[in-house]
């Protein structure tokens, strides 16, 4: 028993208006099923959707999940930023500094994202979305391991990634201390390969815990991993 890591989800107040910008900025395609709700073709090797799930959480801190803009070159770099800016994009400022050689951006929403410079060898191979940069432990990173059978690619100094075996974005966290739970988020989406709740069991062995909402209008069931972040379980398809 395993999942399939179907989807990053979005907490969205407008959920079209956000999937058009990160449809212009990323150049994706509209998932043509209901089964994700609306949701963006990632055409990443890794496998998985961008969705975009109607909330009405607040934002109140910086996201814990962000993308990881990979680029080919400074001019890339460049139309990137400039892509972003002419679809909503605003410049955040996370702490990064004056001299820093990516720029941080954040969609109409507030999630923050970064745009990378060219020549990070880490993500070399890994596509545009070059990683999934998460606020972590290394228990999370051994956690999500196992749950998707992603391998570690990285474990050093309480930092972890893992990648899927096909290749693709890689999903990092960067260890402690731990930031605030910022209300509005990114979260994963889950789609077992059988039971549903056979696969809720599995990932409460291996250290998930479930919420009072214990499931969603849709099914799903919504569970926390070791770090205390909201994912879903999604029914079989």
């Amino acid at each position: 028993m395993s999942s399939g890591f179907f989807a990053i989800s979005f907490d969205a107040h407008q959920p079209e208006r956000l999937a058009h910008f990160w449809s212009g900025v990323l150049g994706l395609e509209r998932a043509d099923d209901s089964y994700a709700g609306l949701a963006l073709l990632s055409g990443n090797d890794a496998g998985y959707r961008l969705a975009f799930r109607p909330s009405q959480a607040q934002k109140i801190a910086q996201n814990r999940l962000h993308f990881d803009l990979t680029s080919s070159s400074l001019e890339d770099q460049q139309e990137t930023v400039a892509r972003a800016l002419g679809l909503g994009a605003q410049r955040a400022d996370v702490g990064q500094g004056p001299d820093a050689s990516h720029v941080v951006l954040a969609d109409p929403e507030g999630n923050e994202f970064c745009v990378l410079e060219p020549g990070n060898n880490f993500l070399a191979g890994c596509g545009f979305i070059g990683a999934l940069a998460c606020d972590g432990s290394q228990a999370v990173g051994c956690f999500w391991s196992e749950a998707l059978g992603w391998p570690l690619v990285w474990d050093q100094d309480e930092e972890t990634a893992i990648q899927s075996p096909h290749g693709g974005t890689k999903i990092t966290w960067g260890g402690p201390p731990l930031m605030p739970d910022p209300g509005k988020d990114l979260h994963f989406d889950l789609a077992p390969d059988g039971d549903q709740q056979a696969e809720v069991e599995r990932l409460l062995s291996l250290g998930a815990k479930r919420l009072d909402s214990a499931h969603g209008e849709d099914g799903a069931v919504l569970l926390a991993d070791p770090d205390g972040n909201e994912f879903r379980v999604l029914t079989r398809r």
